[in-house]
């Protein structure tokens, strides 16, 4: 799997996740942010960090870490098939 298709897949998962249930199509700029993290973050607790951060600054409303850590170790899952580290 390339860079590409793995963007992809990091993009549908992100559109998935509505961590404050405001509706899909809602969080574009952070989905864009986050999968750019996602190109030179490797450790799920990294991730989820700056998943937190992203989100937390545009929305100023704060979210548990290990509701980001889910979402980190998925990102981090396809981002391991995609090169072949699993």
């Amino acid at each position: 799997m390339q860079t590409i298709e793995m963007n992809k897949k990091a993009i549908i998962l992100l559109q998935d996740w509505d961590p404050f249930h405001i509706g899909k199509g809602a969080y574009e700029v952070e989905i864009a942010d986050v999968v750019e993290e996602l190109q030179s973050l490797d450790h799920p607790t990294d991730l989820a960090k700056r998943i937190r951060e992203i989100y937390e600054h545009s929305y100023k409303i704060w979210i548990p870490i290990e509701n980001c850590m889910q979402i980190a170790y998925k990102l981090l899952a396809i981002k391991y098939e995609a090169k072949s580290i699993v």
